[in-house]
């Protein structure tokens, strides 16, 4: 069987397909597995550092502005995606999968169009409650269309192509083990250890007040490790703004900046707190775990979704959120350290992340790839 995997820019869209893939070869060893995504994505670091062939195409996605450099940008993009089908169909010609998965992203849209106009069964994945514009374009034409939050269901049509299935998540995170992870860490049992991260790309606003974070820990010598990842975009920069802030972080190994968690699921499996975006992949990974979190939904993505990702999860009791627009070092590192010296607290907002995982999600997938297949 042959899977042709599409979707990137972020790790939102690159996690789910990874984990398709790796259910897909578990189940059925025999499978071929292939990607398609651009060379600037995160896609293009995460698909080949898993194994798999990775295939680029050159597209950018649409400004929603009429200023003459949007415009300019716009005009761009439609002669990149234009040529991006021409490639695609090329592609999938070569390859000849015998289904094509879009994990969301612009960049998926050629890969889907073009195996709808050739016939190719296609599966959508739409982890968020607001679905992007590339799932709500190819979902009449999808074979099946999978969501994980039931608000996306009218908003794609209420067709009868629409099955709830969950977030896919990683073996790896599933059944990662807390005691093993710690013990690996060189963590003892009363040692608190936070996690936090933006997402692949970062987040400027977010990485300012995270070095003030840091810098505020340093210097108060506060009593728990601390692993941030900065995303590409401030890993240069962040630890030049700590330093301006008067710390050496090179004095203080109970603090770690990464450009990017690749053993996310140890990391995270033995955190007590995680810090974090409310992307719906990264919330299908925290309730697998069951972890209690800090959410600071994005507010520059669209329709304001990942704000209503957070809230559900607030809502049950499995978070809690703090708006950009109110954030701080100071308050960050103020939620933090109330949450670390309340450990009832935290296991509670576990049980309840834990109660809301989807872990049968990646074999509906499977199931529902198989049918579309037929």
């Amino acid at each position: 069987m042959k899977l042709y995997i599409t979707g990137g820019g972020t790790g939102g869209h690159v996690t789910p397909g990874l984990a398709i893939a790796r259910y897909f070869q578990q189940k059925r060893p025999d499978s071929e597995v292939r990607f398609a995504g651009t060379s600037k994505g995160i896609e293009s670091r995460l698909v080949p550092r898993e194994g798999y062939p990775l295939d680029i195409l050159e597209i950018s996605g649409l400004r929603r502005s009429l200023n003459p450099k949007a415009i300019g940008h716009n005009m761009t993009a439609v002669y990149q995606t234009l040529s991006a089908q021409m490639k695609a169909k090329k592609l999938l010609k070569t390859h000849q999968p015998d289904c094509v998965i879009g994990c969301g992203g612009y960049v998926s849209f050629p890969i889907v169009s073009a195996a709808q106009k050739l016939g190719i069964p296609t599966v959508l994945l739409e982890v968020n409650a607001l679905p992007g514009i590339t799932t709500k374009m190819l979902a009449k034409k999808a074979d099946k269309v999978l969501i994980c939050f039931e608000e996306a269901r009218k908003l794609l049509g209420d067709g009868s192509n629409i099955f709830m299935t969950g977030s896919p998540v990683r073996t790896e995170i599933v059944f990662a083990d807390r005691e093993a992870a710690r013990k690996r860490l060189k963590l003892q049992p009363d040692d608190r250890m936070v996690v936090s991260f933006w997402g692949s790309m970062g987040a400027k606003y977010m990485n300012e007040h995270m070095a003030d974070m840091l810098a505020r820990e340093a210097k108060q010598n506060t009593p728990f490790q601390h692993v941030h990842a900065t995303g590409s975009a401030a890993f240069k920069w962040v630890p030049k703004l700590v330093k301006e802030k008067g710390v050496d972080l090179t004095k203080h190994p109970n603090i770690r900046l990464t450009e990017y968690i690749y053993d996310m699921a140890e990391q995270m499996a033995a955190a007590d707190l995680i810090i974090c975006r409310a992307g719906a992949a990264t919330i299908g990974e925290l309730c697998a775990l069951g972890r209690a979190s800090i959410m600071v939904p994005s507010p520059y993505v669209a329709e304001n979704h990942q704000e209503k990702n957070a809230r559900a999860l607030e809502k049950a009791g499995a978070c809690r959120v703090l708006l950009e627009k109110d954030s701080s070092g100071e308050k960050l590192l103020e939620m933090t350290s109330q949450l670390l010296a309340d450990d009832a607290k935290r296991e509670d907002m576990a049980a309840c992340a834990a109660r809301l995982a989807a872990l049968d999600a990646g074999e509906k997938i499977y199931q529902h790839i198989l049918e579309a297949i037929g």
